[in-house]
């Protein structure tokens, strides 16, 4: 894509010697010449197109999400925090499906060129795509105000993609490590005070996408969702799609101190059942598959609890203090100002 005139002039106010820095220079720079590390990579930045060899027996996952300053994160965000966290919502995205990440393309829209707010994003971006053998391999650039945007890729066994609408009646619940945590962080953000703040903090700002745990679900899920915009919402999808209902536990509920310790203080028990940007798995698997799911994950470092079980009744129950709480799958949602 031709930058525009406007881009170029932005591009132009920054000048590194007698050379600006333009729209190419700056993806070279910050993005190319890091060479390709996945072998299903064959050409990657430089042409109009780059090329993925896909093998025969599997199917290529795609995923997209967006970050907007003001919507999902706040002005003056540490760039290398935002870096990290774009490719990793994507890559929950993939791990949710239970396919191994590949490649990613990145296009940015910049209000202005910032070296240094530039130095740090794509250190943050490719230290965890390193991590998972994962190559940028594309994108585009243009100006205007700052929107963050990643398409990745990655790779599942032909017919084994852990989908949202295979839940049956009978099924286990699961979700993997603690829920509410990064809800907590924005609590902190928007001035909660909590004791201890710091892991909170992290699980908002530097979430880690769940890739092996999601390897390690094939064949064994019988269906998976990643926790993006909160567990009654994201439960709610499998529910929904799967034409089913369930019942959660509220002391099965996986919460760390924290969490627990802005329950009993402010009372607001749902936060952690509604808060966006866990990042953790939600599946259910058939208890005859019980056995193998905890040898599997037993050298993962994963955490994971079983919350609750698939009905037939329709909706989402919580049973809570001796009694029956309807739920609203509600989370996160673009459009409106509900949580």
């Amino acid at each position: 894509m031709q930058p525009d005139r406007c881009w170029l002039q932005c591009l132009g106010e920054v000048a590194e010697g007698p050379v600006a820095l333009t729209e190419f220079g700056l993806i070279e720079r910050f993005f190319a010449g890091r060479g390709l590390i996945n072998p299903c990579s064959t050409l990657g930045i430089g042409d109009d197109c780059a090329l993925l060899r896909v093998p025969d027996d599997r199917e290529l996952a795609v995923t997209t999400d967006t970050m907007v300053e003001n919507v999902h994160f706040f002005p003056g965000a540490d760039p290398g925090w935002l870096g990290h966290k774009l490719l990793a919502v994507n890559l929950s995205d993939l791990a949710g499906m239970g396919a191994q990440p590949v490649a990613a393309t990145l296009a940015l829209t910049l209000p202005a060129v910032d070296t240094a707010w530039l130095e740090a994003f794509s250190s943050g971006f490719m230290q965890l795509a390193r991590k998972f053998s994962l190559d940028l391999i594309g994108g585009d650039t243009t100006s205007g105000p700052l929107v963050l945007t990643v398409q990745a890729m990655g790779l599942v066994p032909a017919g084994a993609a852990l989908r949202r609408a295979t839940a049956r009646t009978g099924d286990l619940i699961y979700v993997t490590g603690e829920l509410g945590d990064a809800g907590l962080g924005l609590k902190v953000c928007q001035g909660f005070a909590s004791d201890d703040p710091a892991d909170a903090l992290r699980r908002l700002h530097r979430p880690e996408p769940r890739i092996a745990a999601g390897l390690a679900l094939r064949n064994i899920a019988s269906a998976c969702i990643d926790i993006s915009d909160g567990l009654a919402s994201d439960l709610g999808h499998i529910l929904r799609t799967s034409g089913v209902g369930a019942s959660i536990d509220w002391d099965r509920l996986p919460f760390s101190p924290a969490v627990t310790d802005y329950i009993a203080r402010t009372g607001d028990w749902q936060m952690p059942l509604t808060a966006g940007d866990d990042y953790e798995l939600c599946f259910t698997i058939p208890p005859e598959q019980e056995a193998m799911l905890a040898a599997r994950l037993q050298d993962l470092h994963c955490s994971c609890r079983q919350i609750g079980s698939i009905e037939a009744s329709p909706g989402l129950r919580l049973r809570k203090a001796g009694r029956e709480v309807p739920l609203k799958d509600r989370g996160y949602e673009h459009f409106t100002a509900a949580r």
